[in-house]
Parts: C-alpha cells; sequence; structure tokens
C-alpha cells in the first residue's frame, strides 16, 4: 500500500501527546506515515487543548494559515480533534469552511472511518458523541527506534468538577481500563525495548473506582513493578484530595516509582480553594506534602498554581506566596485565570484585572524560580541515577537523561548507553537543568 503522509499538530497535556500518538497508530494501517512537513502532508490533525484562551487562539491560528495550504492542494484533508473540537463541535465548520472533519475525545479509534469517507464523499463530518467506554483508550502505540519512555494511558475523564476547569464536560465522566489491559500493554512495551513508563489519566488517584474489582491504584503500580525490563515507573496527574495513604507509601515501597509527584495545588487560599471546589484545604495539603517527605526525603514535588481567580484578593495571593515559601515545589506550572464557558467559575463576581493578574503571574514565577535553582543548586556534588533518553539538544558530544526526581541532566557519553541507567555526578545546577559527569561503577571515577 502506498504510503501517504500525516501531519499532526498537538496543543495540551502529555494525554493528549499520547492521543496522537494513537492516532497516528491507527491511521498506520491505513497507508500514513508521520511527516514534519506540514507542506507535504495529505492529512493534517489538529489535536486541540480547551483548558485556556491561549490554547484555543493559538487553534484558530493555525487553522486560519491552512487555507492558502487548501488551495493548493485541493485534496487535503484537514481534521480537528481533542478537547477543543469536543467543545466546538459543529461551530468549527461556520468558523473554518475549509475544514474537514471535527471529532471529540470519544472518537479517536472512528479516525480511519472518517477518513476514508471523506476521500469518498467529500461531505464534512462531526463526530463528538460519547460513549460508556473510550475504545481508544488502549491502542498499542509501537515504540520508534531508540524511544526510551512510553505514555501507557490507565483512566481518562474526570468526576471532581473544579469550578474553573472544563474537562469533565469534554472528557466525560471517569472511566479506568482493565488492570490486566493495562499490564498486558506494558509488557508488550517492555519487549519493544521501553525502560520506563508514564500512566496518564485526568485524575490517576481514582483508577480502579468504575470497575468495582478492588484494584486501587497503588496496587495497580506494585503489578507494574513486577514486570521485568520495567526500570521506572512515573504517573500523572493527581488530586491532591485522592492522594491515599496507600499511594504515598508506593514512593517509599516500590522501588521503580520514581521519585516524583506532580500534586496541583492551585492556591494557596482556603477561600479561593472552596470557590474552586477544589476539595481539600491548604493545611490538609501540607501534612500530604510532609507526609510525602517524611516516606521519601528525595522525592520531587511540582505543581500547578492559577493567580487571578473570581474574587482573589491581595491577601488571598499572598496566603499562595507564603504557601510556596513553606514548601518550595521543585518547579511549578503557573497561569492566570482564564475564564471558560459553562464552568461555575464564569458565574463568579470578582474578575480580577488583565493587568493585575499577570503582575501577580510574573512575581510568583520569579519566586519560583529561586526555589527550582536553589534546588538544583542543591543537587550539587550528589551522585544521581541517569535513565538515558537521547542526543542532548544543546551539542553533539552530550547526552541527556532524566534523574529519578524528574530532573534533566546533560553529561559526555556515547550513543549506546540510549536506555541505560547510569550514574552521573552532578557538577553544576541550573534554572531547567544540571551538568554532570559520569561515575564509572566498577571503580567510582568520574569520566
Amino acid at each position: 500500500m502506498k504510503n501517504t503522509l500525516l501531519y499532526i499538530e498537538t496543543f495540551g497535556c502529555q494525554m493528549n501527546v499520547h492521543d496522537s500518538e494513537q492516532m497516528a497508530a491507527l491511521l498506520a494501517d491505513s497507508g500514513y506515515k508521520l511527516t514534519e512537513n506540514i507542506m507535504l502532508a495529505d492529512l493534517i490533525l489538529i489535536n486541540t487543548c480547551s483548558i485556556r484562551e491561549k490554547a484555543a487562539q493559538k487553534v484558530y491560528s493555525i487553522l486560519g494559515r491552512l487555507v492558502k495550504i487548501k488551495k493548493k492542494n485541493t485534496e487535503l484533508i484537514i481534521g480537528v480533534g481533542g478537547c477543543l473540537a469536543q467543545h466546538i463541535g459543529q461551530k468549527f465548520h461556520k468558523k473554518f469552511d475549509h475544514l474537514d472533519f471535527v471529532f471529540g475525545t470519544h472518537n479517536i479509534d472512528r479516525l480511519p472511518q472518517m477518513v476514508a469517507a471523506i476521500k469518498e464523499k467529500r461531505e464534512k463530518i462531526t463526530e463528538i458523541d460519547f460513549y460508556e467506554s473510550v475504545n481508544s483508550i488502549g491502542v498499542f502505540v509501537p515504540p520508534q527506534n531508540g524511544d526510551v519512555s512510553a505514555f501507557v494511558t490507565v483512566m481518562q475523564g474526570c468526576n471532581n468538577f473544579c469550578a474553573y476547569c472544563v474537562v469533565p464536560y469534554l472528557r466525560g465522566a471517569e472511566t479506568s481500563r482493565p488492570s490486566d489491559d493495562i499490564l498486558e500493554e506494558i509488557r508488550k512495551l517492555a519487549d519493544h525495548g521501553i525502560k520506563e513508563v508514564i500512566l496518564l489519566g485526568q485524575n490517576v488517584n481514582s483508577y480502579g473506582k468504575t470497575i468495582g474489582n478492588g484494584l486501587s491504584f497503588a496496587a495497580l503500580i506494585k503489578k507494574i513493578g513486577k514486570i521485568s525490563g520495567i526500570e521506572r515507573i512515573r504517573f500523572t496527574t493527581s488530586h491532591p484530595r485522592d492522594l491515599s495513604d496507600e499511594l504515598i507509601n508506593c514512593f517509599a515501597d516500590e522501588k521503580k516509582l520514581c521519585d516524583h509527584i506532580h500534586l496541583p495545588v492551585q492556591s494557596g487560599s482556603n477561600r479561593i480553594l472552596a470557590l474552586m471546589n477544589r476539595g481539600y484545604t491548604v493545611e490538609e495539603y501540607m501534612k500530604k506534602v510532609d507526609h510525602l517527605r517524611k516516606l521519601n526525603p528525595y522525592i520531587s514535588i511540582t505543581s500547578d498554581i492559577i493567580v487571578g481567580f473570581p474574587g482573589e484578593t491581595q491577601d488571598d495571593y499572598q496566603e499562595t506566596i507564603d504557601m510556596m515559601e513553606k514548601i518550595r515545589f521543585d518547579s511549578t506550572f503557573s497561569f492566570k485565570y482564564s475564564e471558560r464557558e459553562g464552568t461555575e467559575a464564569q458565574k463568579l463576581e470578582g474578575k480580577i484585572e488583565e493587568c493585575e493578574r499577570l503582575r501577580r503571574l510574573k512575581q510568583l514565577q520569579m519566586l519560583q524560580d529561586r526555589h527550582t535553582l536553589d534546588k538544583n543548586i542543591a543537587l550539587e556534588n550528589t551522585r544521581q541515577e541517569i535513565l538515558v533518553e537521547r542526543r542532548s539538544k544543546n551539542s553533539k558530544d552530550d547526552l541527556m537523561g532524566r534523574t529519578r526526581s524528574w530532573k534533566i541532566v546533560n553529561f559526555k557519553g556515547g550513543l549506546e548507553l540510549t536506555g541505560k541507567l547510569v550514574d552521573v555526578k552532578i557538577s553544576k545546577g541550573y534554572l531547567h537543568s544540571l551538568r554532570g559527569k559520569m561515575i564509572d561503577k566498577e571503580v567510582g571515577n568520574v569520566n
């Protein structure tokens, strides 16, 4: 079968990245081969994000630029998927006449059929229905040569309905995959040479609650830890309210579970957390942080923070700053509040002016940069286990890998080390990475 070329532009979270991988895997059976050159593509897919307005504007911008490409190549097929497609649906066609099809978060498995139908009839298609199960959730993505790490979706959807968030409306209710299916996929990945799996879900802590087999997320991690060939386990994302002692204990007991947790706090003000419908207090959050650090002193804790939420006073904001000073996260993803249609937060009074939201965000990010740099400098002269991922983007002489705590390390070495666990002595801590020298395990020398 003649290869036709597929270009995918992905916006948003790691779940979206893996969704795009699964799209490519599904379409490979129809003869599509990925290209990085959008001008050569026969099929262009835009996998969208709707969590913030900025992400939506990026999607509109790229779709606008595709008009010229479509005029030059009238056989070109253009599709839009993901959360924004689920949100807007049919309206996408009214906004962009050159768009061929729109598909939602539960319709990825239908991609080959949709593309075939457009080729045959050249009629516009919109498929955004929700289903009880997400058929694409277990689509196997064969690793590319040299891949060391792979995403594995364990659940999709969310039942939390945070006031600012559209995800429950766009990804649907929580749905967990059967544990046997997950374990079988990971065994196949290990057979393909994968050393690290990253377990994905909107709220992985809720894994298993919808399938009634009694297997918790912590129990799933322990089963994965027994799979030969898998050296490291990571997961994202966790909701603080659902972070159990059983799961926290895994960071002490399960040696393959890496020393890192992403635990979005969103605000340091109890009043704002209540308005956000987060379901915990700052004190409860900090208690879990203390528990994690007591059981695993090496753990890296990262977080998400929103500034300028409706009604956030200067005192509320200062409480977030004070919380950051106490916890000292390894890093954070921080954002200005972005109003999303259909959320409870849209109805709240006390909207914060854009200039003030921006001021608060810049101040918070400056503080976090200091904390991150301090954390990285503190690792200087320590010995770190690194999983080598690839050649460094910064130098052809360097390799790039990550510590168990998710920090990037660059060091000199040969490509034959890709996929290996090596010990590196950290020589310099920077804001976004570490520099190190590989240690010869047999004699303990620094190379």
